[in-house]
C-alpha cells in the first residue's frame, strides 16, 4: 500500500470513530439567524412552558376599546328644581345604613351624582352615590375601595377585565368624533385603575376615566364629555 492510500485510509478511519480535532457546531443560541427568539422550541413544535401573554411590567397593546369619561357633579351649576335626597350621614353607613334626610339639591345635580358617583354641594361637601350604599355625605369624592379619586389618574374597569393597579395610556382615539384637543388631553396621562363599574355598566374592552370636577353648566353637551370607540391602549395589567 503506498504512502498516500495509507495516509486516506488512516483519515476515513479517524472520522467514522469520532476521532480527529473539528470543532463541533456552536450550539443555536436566540442570537443565531433562522432560531426562534426566546421560545426554546422551533417552529411548530410546542414549549414546554407557555409564555403568558401578559405578565406583570410587560406593556401590551389593546385595541377596540371604549373610553369613558366620568366626574364629579358641582352642585352651584344646577339650578333647577331641589329634590330631597335621604342616605347616609358618613361614608361608615353601618349593617342598617343609618338612613337619614341629607338634605335638599337640585334634581339634575343629583341625577348626575347618580350617573357619575360623586358631587360636590355648595357648602363644599361631596354627596356621593354606589350602588351598594345608595346616597351619603362625604369629605371627598371616593374610588370603589373609599380612597379619594384623583383626577386624570384614576380609572374604573370590571376587575375580571383589567384589576386593580393596572395602568394604561390612551395610545390612539379610534373611530369617534373628538377634537384634536379632547384627545390630546386622554392621552396625556398615565391612568391607573381604581375604581369598579356599577354591575352591569362595564364590558370586556370599557374603561372609565375620571378627569375631575365638570367646568361648566350642561357639562355633559360639552366636547369634554366624551366617550372613545374603538380606542388603541397600551396597558401593564396588575397580576
Amino acid at each position: 500500500m503506498s504512502y498516500k492510500s495509507l495516509a486516506l485510509l488512516t483519515a476515513l478511519l479517524l472520522a467514522a470513530c469520532g476521532g480527529g480535532d473539528e470543532t463541533p457546531p456552536a450550539a443555536l443560541t436566540s442570537e443565531t439567524p433562522g432560531h426562534p427568539p426566546e421560545t426554546g422550541a422551533y417552529p411548530g413544535t410546542p414549549s414546554e412552558t407557555p409564555v403568558p401573554a401578559v405578565t406583570s411590567g410587560q406593556t401590551v397593546e389593546l385595541t377596540g376599546w371604549e373610553v369613558t369619561v366620568y366626574y364629579t357633579a358641582v352642585e352651584k351649576l344646577h339650578t333647577d328644581k331641589a329634590q330631597e335626597v335621604s342616605g347616609c350621614p358618613t361614608i361608615d353607613c353601618g349593617k342598617n345604613r343609618n338612613q337619614q334626610k341629607l338634605g335638599s339639591f337640585p334634581a339634575s345635580f343629583v341625577k348626575a351624582v347618580k350617573d357619575e358617583g360623586t358631587g360636590r354641594t355648595s357648602d363644599g361637601r361631596y354627596l356621593n352615590w354606589s350602588y351598594d350604599t345608595g346616597y351619603w355625605m362625604d369629605t371627598a369624592p371616593r374610588d370603589t375601595d373609599g380612597r379619594p379619586l384623583r383626577p386624570w389618574i384614576s380609572a374604573a374597569a370590571d376587575a375580571g377585565v383589567l384589576k386593580a393597579g393596572s395602568r394604561f395610556t390612551v395610545q390612539r382615539c379610534g373611530t369617534a368624533e373628538v377634537t384634536a384637543d379632547v384627545c390630546a388631553k386622554l392621552k396625556a396621562p398615565t391612568w391607573t385603575i381604581v375604581d369598579e363599574f356599577t354591575p352591569g355598566l362595564g364590558g370586556n374592552k370599557h374603561v372609565d376615566v375620571y378627569i375631575g370636577e365638570e367646568t361648566e353648566p350642561d357639562f355633559t353637551d360639552s366636547d369634554l364629555y366624551t366617550t372613545l370607540e374603538n380606542a388603541t391602549l397600551s396597558a401593564i395589567r396588575a397580576q
